[in-house]
């Protein structure tokens, strides 16, 4: 795993997640003891239980022990809740990502998918473990219907473990799974919807004007399968053949009441006439590795201007078919080196196919990695490859591009976040495929991070970078990878997942200024060599934060109270309750009028000084009173209080923040029988 070719199967953060390059060294490879370990690290606390003011430093997420099962363990303004093994049929294969329905948490697998039972958070059980290979077996849900990608060649419909053989079969699944989860410990496959590509992810979108469908968006990343396996599929380009299926993605429409006539009902070609972005090359430690691999004359591939060593068991393979071929036996010779050498840029050329043609500009990409919809505002962020887009989705069946942009800070276009106002959007860059280290110290900060914009007149206008700050050791992959908001009222406040550099919280609200607020690492997964394990996706969920970690199973954090996020915020953000979560189809959180939450605002204007300290007590005494009072009392007390506060804010330095808590305690003094 320390190479730039994840393998397709097993334990490997990269092996869902294949960039193009990534891609093209997996077909190539296709065609050819934990360290002890054990105790944590946790942040000292101050007297009154909260973590000191500031990030610890020294950073005790550095120098941590390795172990799979067993590392050390680093955390700050964070709560284990629970640590869960896999079950006995998904232990060694790699944990994807994470769907929410009810006291559920659904866990894709690169052998199916696990559902855990979150009712007690503090001891998770498996509800069911149900055994279907496919990569990447994403999931979500809505209300009775699962859906789970499949994008690789061994996937089967009939869910079989023995995988595709053949190089076209009527037995291979490429694209969306469908099943009825009504009786949620026995999932039943009511439909399939096979794509060209497959569906490396896909976003659930529903569509507030249609009660009877939903949409589900398709992001296949894979080479086009032949037609003679699935008709109508092409690799040629748009402008040889208008129904390539390059350069778009799917729009599935499931009815609701017939799952099992789901079917594509438009192919979107959202990155027509977009060129190849800019890129930033080799970090100075892979310049070093290329180098070095050059002088003992391992074999280097070229991929699209990027440089990949070939490890061993890529290239012994195919030295091995060379030597067989001209009817030699034993090693390879110096002859038999040369002819690899040669043959290797022909081969990636035939797996790039016309990506290179002709004398213009270099193509931009041809598919997105991963689209988030917020159907409340209209728009959906698109991640794909080389560009970050917005799109108009308040026509589902026809998303338009609304305009595309590009950095040469940024490798790969993962995925997006929108903040909860529709104003910002984050992206992530997946640099290096999240198969190889690129948390260094000596990697550049603003490599594969978080690129965090402001939406302006359906424009993206760029802010800043957000990294995960610890660095890690070369045998931890470590990159941006999924996450989510969490409802902090007031605040933009993400947790993200970034393999082996853990899960970290950060406050976003500045958006010129982004800031850590919480974290949790595990040592490597091993000490001698690039081990399996990371975590893969985290989201919030109904007060909890659910890890995917690759290899370790489940893991459940909670909040704690710190210098950065008080009580009162924490409990606000209770207080949305979720019938289910997609995170690539993000919902619009509501804060129901409570107390809590007035005085979550009350907290934020002490921490902004929107109020002095004398007001706010005041404010905080009302509040307190009124919430002991009944009745006529009550919403007499709550209205004058909602009044003043009104007057506060012509002359607070945070009048937006004043308002909210006015408009909040006049909620609840409406709210008051």
């Amino acid at each position: 795993m320390a190479s730039a070719s994840p393998p397709l199967h097993g334990l490997g953060p990269a092996a869902g997640r294949l960039r193009p390059a990534s891609l093209i060294l997996a077909l190539l490879a296709a065609g050819a003891c934990a360290s002890a370990g054990g105790g944590s690290r946790p942040v000292t606390p101050t007297p009154d239980g909260t973590a000191a003011k500031g990030a610890p430093n020294p950073d005790p997420r550095v120098g941590l022990r390795a172990g799979l099962m067993d590392a050390e363990e680093a955390i700050w303004n964070l709560r284990v809740v629970s640590k869960t093994p896999p079950s006995k049929d998904f232990i060694g294969v790699t944990n994807s990502d994470l769907a929410f329905t009810g006291n559920y948490v659904i866990q894709g697998n690169y052998n199916g998918y696990q559902v855990w039972d979150i009712s007690d958070p503090s001891h998770p059980t498996l509800a069911v473990g149900y055994v279907c290979p496919a990569s990447q077996s994403d999931v979500s849900v809505y209300k009775n219907l699962l859906f789970v990608s499949g994008e690789g060649l061994t996937g089967r419909l009939d869910c079989g473990t023995q995988g595709v053989p053949e190089a076209v079969s009527k037995d291979r699944l490429r694209g969306l799974r469908i099943f009825d989860i009504s009786d949620i410990h026995h999932p039943r496959n009511v439909g399939n919807v096979q794509t060209c590509r497959g569906s490396h992810t896909h976003t659930v979108l529903v569509d507030p004007k249609d009660t009877e469908n939903v949409y589900v968006y398709i992001s296949g990343s894979a080479g086009v399968r032949p037609a003679a396996e699935l008709p109508g599929c092409s690799a040629a380009p748009p402008s040889e053949d208008p129904n390539s299926a390059l350069f778009r993605i799917e729009v599935i429409k499931v009815p609701l009441a017939h799952p099992e006539q789901a079917a594509i009902v438009s192919s979107p070609r959202i990155f027509n006439d977009l060129v190849a972005p800019p890129k930033h090359g080799l970090a100075p430690e892979d310049r070093k590795a290329i180098e070095a691999a050059r002088q003992r004359g391992a074999f280097i591939a070229d991929i699209e201007g990027e440089q990949f060593i070939l490890p061993d068991r890529m290239t012994r393979p195919m030295l091995d078919s060379i030597v067989k071929a001209r009817g030699g036996t034993g090693a390879p010779t110096a002859a038999d080196s040369a002819a690899l050498r040669e043959a290797i840029p022909q081969m990636i050329a035939r797996m790039l196919g016309n990506r290179n043609a002709g004398n213009g500009p270099r193509p931009g990409p041809t598919q997105c990695h991963d689209i988030t919809v917020y159907p409340a505002i209209g728009l959906a962020g698109g991640a794909c490859e080389g560009y970050g887009m917005l799109l108009d989705i308040s026509d589902p069946v026809n998303p338009k591009r609304l305009v595309a942009v590009a950095d040469s800070n940024f490798s790969y276009w993962h995925s997006a976040t929108f903040n909860n106002d529709g104003t910002k959007i984050l992206f992530s860059d997946e640099w290096g495929g999240g198969g190889q280290p690129k948390c260094r110290a000596t990697d550049p900060k603003e490599w594969g991070a978080d690129a965090i914009f402001t939406i302006e007149n359906r424009q993206l206008k760029f802010q800043s970078y957000y990294k995960m700050p610890a660095p890690q050791t070369s045998l931890e992959n470590c990159v941006a990878h999924n996450g989510s908001l969490i409802p902090i009222p007031g605040r933009d406040v993400m947790v993200q997942a970034w393999y082996q550099g853990g899960i970290s919280v950060f406050d976003f609200t500045d958006a010129a200024h982004p800031q850590e607020i919480a974290f949790f690492d595990r040592g490597p997964s091993d000490s001698t060599r690039m081990g399996p394990g990371g975590s893969w996706s985290v989201y919030w969920y109904n007060g909890l934060l659910v890890s995917s970690e690759i290899a370790r199973g489940l893991d459940i954090f909670e909040l704690v109270p710190s210098a950065y996020l008080t009580q009162n915020e924490i409990d606000a953000a209770k207080t949305v309750k979720l019938d289910y979560l997609n995170t690539q189809g993000q919902p619009k959180f509501v804060w129901p009028a409570t107390f809590v939450l007035a005085r979550a605002y009350a907290d934020q204007l002490e921490r902004s000084k929107g109020l002095s300290a004398d007001r706010l007590a005041a404010v905080r005494k009302e509040l307190a009173k009124a919430e002991h009072a009944s009745g006529a009392a009550r919403r007499e007390a709550l209205s004058a209080l909602a009044s003043r506060l009104d007057a506060d804010a012509a002359g607070s330095s945070d009048a937006a923040k004043v308002r909210l808590l006015a408009g909040t305690v006049r909620d609840l003094a409406a709210a008051t029988q």
